[in-house]
């Protein structure tokens, strides 16, 4: 099954490119910076939200490791 149809997979893709994204900013901001708009602005929008809700995301992705690891 696709990740679309599972929402819990949607969910981890949305959460590990969010990460990602923040990630990949911290290291070389000119990268994403950039692109601001348009189809690669996603990725911009995708760091910010990862910068300045970075508590909530690692919640998120310790909630999502836990589920993974020993609910499925």
């Amino acid at each position: 099954m696709s990740a679309i149809f599972n929402f819990q997979s949607l969910l981890t893709v949305v959460l590990l490119l969010i990460c990602t994204c923040a990630y990949i900013r911290n290291i070389a901001p000119r990268l994403l910076d950039k692109n601001k708009q348009g189809l690669l602005g996603i990725f911009w929008k995708c760091a910010r939200i990862g910068e300045r809700k970075s508590p909530y995301v690692a919640v998120c992705c310790v909630v999502m490791a836990i589920r993974i690891l020993f609910l499925t």
